[in-house]
């Protein structure tokens, strides 16, 4: 058995991420929805297990999961879903069977292509109404805001699959597409008619841009309300990546200020 059920490799950080994301105001999750996860190790990640609250989360709500072993599972041609609820199970502790949530997938796929140290899956109902709709490809395709740019970037967006391995594999192969047309993960990425997935080194930063995300989401609605989103010119936005000023924002909002 390679998930393994410790309490005590699961990190204050990652817990009180876990439960902010889950707080019902913020309307990024609804009972058992979402999961966060945190590199422990080189190939190791602890992740929510499967049906626990984001909101009420303790340390027993974690399994610690083998990313490598998840990956080949996600490569392999002959790779079964029957397969993979084993890989995630942890077994019964203390009465409760703990396995990895079926979204564990997502949070490996992540750790193949970057170092990145926390990952946050959430269902943001602003967010899941545009990417349920005949707009959800092309809806982030063009930044409405500066600020948008400076915490999301451009996102990447994979089309809806069925959430298990289907899902895993789609999202694994979209992800490794764009890094490589693009040499890195991006920090938003948007799943069809499902939610949103936030890679950042800090948890300060997974919470930031799945709050940005929110909004962005509801600019969009709002915009869309009256006709359409009159977008930045691509040449500005791609500026703000470089200018000194907003690297300085960038890092301050995701608590990566030095």
């Amino acid at each position: 058995m390679t998930t393994q059920w410790n309490p005590s490799v699961v990190s204050d950080e990652l817990l009180a991420l876990t439960n902010r994301l889950g707080e019902p105001d913020l309307d990024l999750v609804i009972l058992a929805e979402g999961n966060t996860s945190e590199v422990i190790g080189d190939d190791l990640i602890a992740v929510k297990a499967s049906g626990a609250y984001m909101s009420s989360a303790t340390k027993d709500d974690f399994v610690s999961v083998t990313v490598s072993e998840v990956v080949d599972l996600l490569e392999d041609p002959a790779g079964t879903q029957e397969q993979l609820t084993h890989v995630l199970d942890a077994g019964v502790q203390n009465g409760v069977r703990r396995r990895g949530s079926i979204e564990t997938l997502v949070h490996a796929s992540v750790r193949a292509f970057t170092t990145a140290r926390f990952v946050a899956h959430s269902h943001p109902t602003p967010v899941i109404s545009l990417l349920a709709s005949v707009r959800a490809e092309d809806a982030f395709a063009v930044a409405a805001y500066s600020d948008e740019v400076v915490v999301i970037g451009t996102p990447l967006f994979v089309p809806y699959a069925p959430p298990g391995i289907a899902l895993g594999r789609a999202f694994h192969e979209r992800l490794r597409r764009h890094v490589e047309d693009h040499g890195s993960v991006p920090p938003l990425i948007l799943l069809g008619n499902h939610g949103i997935v936030a890679t950042s080194e800090t948890a300060q930063g997974a919470e930031a841009i799945s709050l940005m995300s929110v909004k962005a989401a509801r600019v969009r609605l709002g915009a869309y309300s009256v006709g359409g989103v009159a977008g930045l010119d691509p040449e500005h936005v791609a500026a703000y990546w470089t200018r000194e000023d907003f690297s300085e924002r960038r890092d301050a909002l995701s608590g990566t200020a030095q």
